[in-house]
């Protein structure tokens, strides 16, 4: 069985956001059961057994058959790999897909990060207040042309995929702005995949963890 390792508590508004939710919502998309693992902000995170898992001391990482596996992208798409419902059994389909998990982690998630960390961390500098206009002309730009190549399709290959759930997820990231709305196939997009059971049972299961383990 796959063990999900995370952290035992985050602020409030991380909780939702934390990086072990793909990983929680991909295992759900799959079909897969899994345990969870608890680590504390502080110590426990440069413990010798917490860097065998994550050599940088963060989360989310798995260990399945005696893998240790990091990055929250790659644990979804070593999941993916296992479940057809992540990942078509056609090769280029499954190459297109791959590509929109790497589309969502290099092109998107870096503009959406850094209106993230302005937003949650440093809202009222005077460095953030005059680069931020600059960071959202960037990422509408980049939305733009994700909306784009989403058109009229419900999902970015037409089909829910891995590469859905990590698009999907980074634009959550964002929730707090209303940037995402003001792209009108993105919005629905989005809602489409955080209606989908399995996303539901994951955050769920997420927040629960928390309020257990704090």
């Amino acid at each position: 069985m796959i063990t999900l390792t995370t952290y035992k508590w985050v602020p409030d508004f991380a909780a939702p956001l934390m990086r072990a939710f793909r990983v929680r919502w991909a295992l759900e998309e799959a079909g897969i059961p899994y345990t969870v693992r608890h680590v504390a902000l502080g110590p426990d995170q440069r413990s010798p057994e917490h860097l065998a898992r994550q050599p940088f001391g963060q989360a989310p990482a798995i260990e399945h058959n005696g893998l240790a596996l990091h990055e929250s992208g790659a644990i979804a798409l070593y999941i993916a790999e296992r479940s057809e419902a992540l990942l078509p059994a056609d090769p280029m389909a499954r190459a297109r897909a791959i590509a929109w998990v790497f589309s969502a982690l290099n092109t998107i998630e870096n503009s959406v990060q850094e209106l993230g960390s302005i937003i949650f961390f440093h809202k009222d500098a005077a460095w953030a207040k005059e680069r931020r206009p600059q960071v959202e002309e960037f990422l509408r730009l980049r939305l733009g042309q994700l909306a784009t190549a989403l058109g009229d399709k419900d999902y970015l290959e037409g089909r829910f995929t891995v590469g859905d759930l990590m698009m999907s997820d980074v634009l959550r990231i964002i929730d707090s702005t209303d940037i995402v709305d003001d792209f009108a196939n993105l919005k629905a997009y989005k809602l489409r995949c955080e209606s989908r059971p399995a996303f539901q049972r994951a955050m769920t299961a997420q927040m629960e963890g928390f309020a257990k383990a704090a």
